[in-house]
């Protein structure tokens, strides 16, 4: 029996959704197909991990009336879940699909101010859970402490279980003077942190050899966007390119990679797998409009696909 893989959300937000025809400053700009999902990065990852038959439980603050109704929505996603109430409100964030242009607007909110009893009551949680990983994924709100993740780390290895990060910035850079697991920023995040462009394909390989030299994490993956992901550990580097796709919106498209691969991790699948899983996983969630997420039929055609590419 696996046991459910925690997942932390520090800044959740309502997710809404629309189509319209053009956006137009002042004018009335009138919509169509709008749905409303549960997000920000934790609560994407365990969506996608439900779907792809896994037990996932995921952790996140939530506040005011946006608070109550990304409760609603985490539950009819079919996600087991713990709040963690707040004072201020949960922000809702808005995707808008312009399809004269085929063009995605995407408008997020900073989200609320965090007091410092509200993120330890996060971690005291997780603490009291039963876990082989947690993965914490997703931008600091404010008044959270830049070591937070650092803090979680310390918890996690504590208990001898492993931790999968997605974040960036002072956040990704604290965590990784702790040591990580498995960390998954993208090209432009990780450049950030190293402080150079990492265009060339050989200087990013270089780099991400050096970052996983440096003790940080042991698994480092970069997504690259329509270009795929590469993936380096102590003996090993994989690129691995996305299949060609008609892209639809590459809302959660990270998220699903994260989760992909820590399903597939999780399962003892070997890294290469693993990280083709992940590819599948992001490639299937650009398929899907606005803040929808991936099937799992189109995750598995993915996987198939790339793991005969990379001799998986």
């Amino acid at each position: 029996m696996h046991k459910r893989i925690v997942t932390l959300t520090l800044n959740p937000a309502v997710d809404a959704s629309c189509t319209t025809d053009k956006v137009r400053a002042v004018h009335k700009v009138r919509t169509t197909n709008e749905r409303y999902d549960p997000g920000g990065g934790g609560i994407n990852v365990a969506r996608v991990l439900n779907e792809l038959g896994a037990g996932s439980f995921a952790v996140y603050l939530a506040g005011g009336s946006p608070g109550d109704v990304l409760d609603e929505l985490v539950a009819d996603a079919g996600v087991m879940a713990h709040r963690v109430h707040i004072r201020e409100d949960t922000r809702v964030s808005h995707v808008v699909y312009e399809s004269s242009s085929g063009q995605e607007f995407r408008f997020t909110p900073e989200g609320p101010g965090i007091h410092p009893q509200e993120w330890q009551a996060a971690l005291e949680f997780i603490d009291m859970l039963d876990f082989d990983y947690v993965v914490a994924s997703g931008s600091l709100p404010r008044g959270t402490p830049v070591d937070v993740y650092a803090r979680l780390a310390t918890l996690v290895k504590r208990r001898g279980a492993r931790m999968v990060l997605d974040t960036s910035g002072p956040a990704l850079e604290a965590a990784l003077e702790e040591g990580v697991y498995m960390v998954k920023p993208s090209r432009g995040e990780f450049a950030a942190l190293m402080g150079r462009s990492l265009e060339d394909p050989a200087e990013l390989e270089a780099a991400a050899r050096s970052c996983v030299a440096g003790g940080g994490t042991e698994i480092l993956a970069i997504t690259l966007g329509h270009d795929g992901a590469v993936l380096a550990t102590a003996d090993a580097f994989l690129r691995l390119a996305t299949p060609k796709v008609t892209a639809r919106s590459a809302v959660g498209a990270g998220d699903s990679f994260v989760a992909g691969m820590t399903f597939g991790l999780s399962r003892g699948e070997s890294i290469r797998r693993a990280f083709a899983l992940g590819v599948a996983a992001g490639t299937a969630t650009v398929l899907t409009s606005g803040t929808e997420l991936c099937h799992k039929s189109d995750i598995d055609h993915f996987w198939h696909m790339l793991c005969e590419e990379c001799g998986g």
